[in-house]
């Protein structure tokens, strides 16, 4: 971040820079929290020249969302070479890099962010905004995932079952900033196998599913971790319960 120092830049470059400031504050504050003091500060010009460039708190913190928005969608980009679960894997690392770097700002997107203004007041059309990119978001990570998947014509189940991964791992991603008392490792893997097990569901009684789940598997290598997750639910289960003897009466 740029502290006290002042330099001469184009209307763009230094747009973009306040929306980084922007962007890393809120990112580990509540956006009701920083002020456009603390921005400007941060940023190295006076709080009026904040104002030259955004009209207010609010449309710079939109302009840091529509940033976070874009980038979090990127994270979900992914080659379509290799196995399935090795792909998945990897999104759920650049995912989880998003939501432990910029936590605070991953919950004010996801959940829709307090809209503020210099007043205190919340502006109509500011959820809606915010709204509309955390569609966005799901829209995008629910087309990189269609794509993997390679289906030319999704049937209902399979585009719900898309989506609902989506919405989980968005649900874990919030549920686990809140204390972080799962390692992110073990969620990352734990999501992986989430998605092969919300296929394997509906494949048992649909057909379109059970292929889309046959191809999935049968690109799995042996160390991959949708094989890791057949071969855990297959051991024995573990004789941690004892059921009690019945005595003779």
């Amino acid at each position: 971040m740029t502290t006290g120092v002042r330099r001469r830049m184009g209307v763009e470059e230094r747009r973009q820079q306040l929306i980084g400031v922007a962007l890393e504050l809120f990112g580990h504050r509540s956006p009701d929290e920083v002020s456009i003091d603390e921005i400007a500060a941060a940023a190295g010009i006076s709080r009026p020249l904040v104002y030259h460039y955004f009209p207010g708190k609010q449309s710079l913190y939109e302009a840091a969302l529509r940033r976070a928005a874009d980038e979090l969608a990127a994270r979900f980009e992914e080659k379509q070479e290799g196995p399935l679960g090795a792909r998945l894997l990897r999104v759920m690392g650049r995912f989880f890099d998003f939501v432990d770097e910029h936590g605070p700002g991953f919950s004010a997107l996801m959940r829709g962010g307090p809209a503020v203004t210099a007043g205190g007041s919340y502006p109509t059309g500011a959820a809606t905004t915010t709204n509309a990119m955390i569609d966005e978001v799901r829209h995008a990570a629910y087309e990189q995932i269609m794509a993997h998947l390679d289906v030319g014509d999704p049937s209902p189940r399979l585009r719900l079952v898309v989506r609902s991964w989506v919405s989980l791992a968005e649900t874990t991603a919030l549920l686990w900033l809140d204390g972080r008392e799962i390692p992110r490792a073990e969620l990352e893997v734990q999501l992986v196998h989430d998605f092969v097990a919300l296929v394997a569901v509906p494949a048992a009684y649909d057909d379109s599913m059970a292929t889309v789940l046959m191809r999935i598997l049968a690109d799995e290598p042996a160390d991959g971790p949708f094989a890791e997750l057949v071969g855990r639910l297959m051991a024995p289960a573990p004789q941690a319960v004892r059921v009690p003897e019945q005595r003779d009466a």
